[in-house]
């Protein structure tokens, strides 16, 4: 399943991961915490970027509004994931806006220090750069899979994704917990869309909700379900 789900993972939780002790110490002298609330934005479309974000705490949303003014939601970043420094790097504005799920905390590298820390520490500018080549691939089949799968198909890919997502900092199953309208913004339709979804994959025995989180129970069903071209015969028998 690791090549699965590395084609739909930033993995931008690596970039400071790859430091030496040395390098790292150097990063934290230039990081400062800061505390945002449930629903408030990191950065936001249109915004001029003035720094760069490591989740320490919690998850956050990657989105872009439609000409509609509806939410799609590319992204959902956790614990160590970091954030923002396409545009900054880019020297433009945000294209996409990142907005807190909940209370989280995170480490911020203002402007100035980020790209001094580019400069100096020629380790973490080879690690950007090969992640934003990373990142645009990430991009590329989730665009793919949003445009080509039907709904049920895309739901279960992103059920998968998610479970792996959140159960990576956890020590049993967490669950999947979004609200409907993120999920359904998620996976490109609409909550009553979804909620039919849903409840189809329940009534077949394939996840369990409570309250509003979300269990996979029968994940070979679900891979079965899915009958996808992006996973290989071996990871379905795992």
């Amino acid at each position: 399943m690791k090549d699965f789900f590395n084609q739909f993972d930033f993995q931008s939780d690596q970039l400071f991961g790859q430091l030496n002790s040395a390098e790292k110490k150097f990063v934290d002298k230039v990081m400062e915490t800061l505390w945002i609330k449930k629903g408030s934005m990191l950065f936001y479309e249109g915004g001029i970027p003035t720094g760069v974000f490591q989740l320490k705490n919690g998850r956050a949303k990657k989105f872009k509004r439609g000409f509609s003014g509806e939410e799609q939601i590319f992204y959902i970043y956790t614990r160590g994931d970091v954030m923002g420094y396409h545009a900054l790097l880019g020297e433009e504005r945000y294209q996409d806006s990142c907005e807190a799920l909940e209370d989280i905390e995170v480490n911020f590298i203002p402007r100035s220090n980020f790209l001094k820390l580019l400069n100096d520490v020629p380790r973490l500018k080879q690690a950007v750069i090969k992640n934003i080549s990373h990142e645009f691939g990430v991009l590329a089949n989730t665009i793919a899979v949003l445009a080509q799968k039907d709904q049920n198909t895309r739901l279960a890919i992103f059920l998968l994704l998610l479970e792996n997502k959140f159960n990576q900092y956890t020590e049993g199953p967490s669950g999947i917990d979004l609200t409907r309208d993120d999920l359904a913004n998620f996976i490109g339709t609409s909550s009553e869309s979804l909620g039919r979804s849903l409840k189809q994959f329940k009534d077949i025995g394939i996840i369990e909700i409570e309250k509003r989180v979300i269990y996979i129970k029968n994940k070979a069903a679900l891979l079965k379900f899915l009958k996808l071209d992006l996973v290989t015969q071996d990871i379905l028998e795992n």
